[in-house]
């Protein structure tokens, strides 16, 4: 799925949090994930961002990925990986906030996918 927020919650311990919409489709697997990894999308991945944003019956089908070291999906041209167990989750309105802690990841060079405002944009 696609999460328009990801936010970086302590260094120590490292904990990430990302909201989840209720009505997203995986919204109960992920929540119930004892383990998640998030891929940050690089900024000509747009419209990687959008296919996993609408329900497909297969959203991996021709999208290009590998597995992690404990079968984590990391997509490849990602600009990084978090690598992550369950910590925490609490309601938030409409949303579940899930806390992970951070046990792994990786980065690349590049720039981040963005999402501002009702739209995609760009650092400059």
């Amino acid at each position: 799925m696609t999460a328009n927020s990801l936010v970086s919650v302590s260094l120590v311990p490292p904990l990430v949090s990302v909201c989840l919409d209720h009505a997203a489709e995986l919204h109960d697997l992920i929540v119930a994930a004892r383990e998640f990894v998030v891929n940050i999308l690089e900024s000509r991945q747009e419209e990687l961002s959008r296919r996993f944003a609408d329900p497909h019956q297969d959203r991996f089908e021709g999208v290009g990925y590998h597995l992690g070291p404990d079968g984590q999906i990391l997509l490849d041209g990602a600009l990084a990986h978090i690598e992550c167990q369950h910590f925490a989750q609490y309601p938030g309105g409409d949303h579940t906030i899930v806390v992970g802690r951070v046990i792994g990841g990786g980065a690349h060079d590049g720039h981040p996918l963005i999402y501002y405002r009702g739209g995609y944009a760009a650092l400059s």
